[in-house]
């Protein structure tokens, strides 16, 4: 988990919203990426997406059975299913995603249905994590309220 959130802190020092991931399998990293949906204008490049489309290229299948991810915050939907499909064997996640998350949080996916169900282990590193992505947030809306009240100062003199 500590690759996954050294992962999540060069997507905020990109801009990005704060997600790391890394790909395991036993002892050997098969891959490792953040989140980079603003520097690829790529609403799919996830941290989750990016890790396993790099290690489905280098091992030249996209089943990656025997692996284990871990990422810095709970899969969205989109980010759960390419998890099933790539038949990841264990999931490992720091902290909840109270707005997107589909593991436990807000758009709960039906795991028994799905034809892959891989081990869940929530909570590695929830601090650090969460932490990371408060802080971001939080300078976000500071540097928004900072346009703002620069904007209101030229608007002034009008």
């Amino acid at each position: 988990m500590r690759l996954a959130l050294a992962e999540a802190r060069k997507a905020a020092d990109r801009g990005e919203v704060p997600v790391g991931a890394v790909l395991v399998e036993g002892q050997q990293l098969l891959a490792r990426g953040h989140n980079r949906p603003l520097a690829a204008a790529d609403p799919t490049a996830h941290a989750e997406i990016v890790v396993l489309r790099r290690a489905a290229r280098k091992a030249g299948n996209y089943r990656l059975p025997g692996s284990t991810l871990y990422v810095t915050v709970e899969p969205c939907p989109m980010c759960l299913g390419a998890i099933i499909q790539a038949r990841v064997k264990k999931l490992v996640y720091a902290t909840e995603d109270p707005k997107a998350g589909a593991v436990v949080s807000r758009l709960k996916f039906n795991l028994a249905a799905a034809n892959h169900r891989p081990e869940i282990r929530a909570g590695v590193c929830r601090e650090e994590a969460s932490r990371l992505l408060k802080d971001f947030f939080k300078e976000k809306r500071l540097e928004k309220n900072k346009r703002g009240r620069a904007v209101a100062k030229l608007e002034g003199f009008k």
